[in-house]
């Protein structure tokens, strides 16, 4: 197995303009992790949770763009809380049996520093919205391109405003570590 190397913007520039990384990739759903961190009971008691089901692909192109999605089964979150869960794959929240997915499709990578800077739009439930954020990037050689990031989202931008007495923050944190492989 290769070393995974962090890439600074240099590096992530100068493998964009060659082409190195040009090609088709798809998600390594083993591999990679989606996950939900949020406050309740008034901003006291953390609620964390992950996301069982995650797909996704991506293409870089010779002239260094790069378009992809990542693919989130809404049905699949799990905070070890049963009764919590039902609730999140509700009509209060994901509405998972209308909304099967939360899609995040991928515009750009821009490297700025020593990382990356993400743009392209979310969709909950019937929403999509801009959203842009730093990522790290890692590669293991020219098969294997690594992706991590925290992304604070306000959930009410979704029209998820269930929120009894004020208990559940509207300010929730996605982690997302993605593993790409080449095919």
């Amino acid at each position: 197995m290769a070393m995974s190397v962090r890439m600074t913007e240099p590096r992530l520039r100068a493998r964009l303009a060659d082409g190195s990384l040009a090609g088709m990739w798809r998600l390594d759903a083993g591999r990679t992790t989606v996950g939900l961190r949020s406050k309740s009971m008034w901003g006291l008691a953390p609620v964390k949770g992950v996301f069982g089901e995650v797909s996704g692909e991506g293409v870089l192109s010779e002239d260094g763009r790069v378009s992809g999605r990542l693919l989130v089964a809404a049905a699949s979150i799990d905070t070890r809380n049963k009764r919590r869960d039902t609730h999140l794959r509700s009509a209060d929240f994901l509405e998972a049996d209308t909304y099967p997915h939360v899609v995040f499709t991928v515009e750009s990578v821009t490297p700025s520093g020593d990382q990356a800077i993400v743009a392209g739009k979310l969709r909950i439930r019937d929403r999509n919205r801009p959203l842009t954020f730093p990522a790290r990037i890692t590669a293991s050689g020219d098969d294997e391109v690594g992706i991590e990031a925290e992304v604070e989202i306000d959930r009410s931008d979704y029209g998820l405003t269930w929120n009894q007495m004020g208990m559940a923050s509207m300010k929730n944190t996605l982690t997302v570590n993605a593993v790409f492989v080449r095919h």
